[in-house]
Parts: C-alpha cells; structure tokens; sequence
C-alpha cells in the first residue's frame, strides 16, 4: 500500500503524543532503507552526515543540495522523515519562509530551525531575531502538516547557560514549534529541567553527550532521541580504518568487519 505525504505527516505527529523513541539519522538513501528494515518508524537526516557524503564540511552545503537530499529520503521510504534543516539557509525571517516552503515540497514530515548564527564571537541570533525566525516558519508551514521543531544550539556554542536555553525555547515554543530541541544538554538534572520546561510541548534529545539509554531517557520525559552525526562517524570510522590500514600498512584485516554483502543485497532486494 501507497503511503502518502500526508500519511507520513498524521503518523509522525501522533508519535510525539505520548513515549519515547529514536529517530536515527541516514546519511544517503541506502543507509536510510537498512534504518527502516531494522524496524524504526521514523528517521531524520543529518546536516554532518549527509555534507561528507558530498565531500563538504558541515554547514558548508547549499538549499538545493539539502533539498535534493530530503526529497530522495522522503521518496524512498514509508516512515517519516523529520528534516535537519540547519538554519533555514537564511538569516532574514522571509527568506527562511522561503526556503522552509522548498523544505515541505520535498515531502518531510518534520524539519528543524536552528537559532546558531555560525560566528563563534556572536554564535546565536538575538532573541528577538531568533523567534521571528520560528514565526516565520510555522507560517510557511502551513495547514501541510509538517511539524516545526525549534532548536537552541547555545551548549554546542559553549554558552551553558540553561536560564537562557529555556527561554528561548519556551519563546520558540509561543511563536509556534511543536517540538523543542537543545543538543548538548549532558546531565539529567539539565535535561528534566528544559523537559519541564516545554511541557506539554514534546522535547528531542541529542543522545550522545548525556549517555542515557532510551529507557532512562524516557523516564526523565525526553518524548524522542536523535543521534546526530554519530551513524555517520561511526561508518567512517569502519571505512578509514580500513583504508588508512591498506595505505600505511599494506594489509586487509580490517575489512574483515564489514557487513555481508550477501545480507546487503537480500536487505535491498
């Protein structure tokens, strides 16, 4: 059976309704079909992980790469796809809309504005700058269905100051997210706090830096997990490992953990 957009859309909104669950991040159309075969009803991309695949550092890629990118996801698999969406491309809240409205015809079901202005002296937009993009966005948005998740990317930046991380996210929160995100948040105590904070609101963890499982996750009230680029790193590790062993060394053992190729086709046949 045919599952459409809008399918993809209603499905993913209901599973921010209530539990927790893991949204991992493909890199290309290959890595995002194994994701749906092993079972999770969801996936998101990755801004790192899909730049290297193209030879680029993160936050270096264009909109039309990322939406080629998106739409390639959103076609080859039944489950949602929740969009990393950087920061819109844009800095001003009408060319953020205009891009945002590209990022909902490629088919997500979800995309993420963050409020990072790339310039480690001045790493975040003014609040007020910051909201205007949300608005924006939910604008853009539409009656689509695609759900809005607001990011504060403050911890990424080291600026640790939860006050303000709540703030702005609660006021991303008003001005029309329907998810909340803060990567970088470590401790548990930080993290029920911003749970607290946006509720009812759904929040979306950053797994990697707190090293909670999805169960300890859960009961602090995160309502969905994302792993970033840590697929990504994790198959480029394989993948140098191997190479630099061959270039330096002469040898092979480290292609002896690759996946079977035979299971690789039987997956994708």
């Amino acid at each position: 059976m045919h599952v459409t957009t809008a399918d993809k859309r209603a499905t993913f909104r209901k599973m921010h309704e209530s539990g927790c669950f893991i949204l991992p991040n493909p890199v290309d159309v290959g890595s995002a079909k194994a994701l749906q075969h092993l079972g999770f009803k969801a996936i998101a991309s990755s801004s790192a992980g899909f730049a290297w695949t193209i030879g680029k550092a993160d936050n270096h890629v264009t909109v039309e790469d990322v939406c080629q990118h998106l739409a390639a996801l959103s076609s080859a698999v039944d489950i949602p796809v929740n969009a990393d969406f950087e920061g819109g491309f844009a800095v001003e809240p009408d060319r953020v809309a205009d891009n945002v409205e590209r990022c909902v015809r490629t088919g997500v079901a979800g995309l993420s504005i963050e409020d990072s202005t790339g310039d480690k002296d001045k790493p975040l937009y003014e609040s007020a700058l910051a909201v205007e993009r949300i608005k924006a966005s939910r604008k853009a948005i539409g009656d689509s269905g695609t759900l809005l998740v607001g990011r504060c990317e403050a911890y990424l930046w080291g600026v640790t100051d939860l006050k303000l991380v709540i703030d702005r996210l609660t006021a991303y929160a008003d001005a029309g997210a329907d998810c909340l995100y803060a990567p970088g948040l470590k401790s548990r105590e930080d993290i029920a706090a911003v749970v607290k904070a946006v509720h009812p609101k759904p929040f979306n963890l950053l797994i990697g830096a707190s090293g909670l499982s999805l169960q300890e996750a859960r009961d602090l009230g995160v309502r969905r997990i994302s792993v970033g680029g840590s697929l990504a790193r994790a198959a480029w590790g394989g993948f140098m490992r191997a190479a630099k062993e061959m270039a330096e060394k002469g040898t092979f053992t480290e292609l002896a953990g690759g996946y079977s190729g035979g299971e690789l086709n039987k997956m994708f046949s």
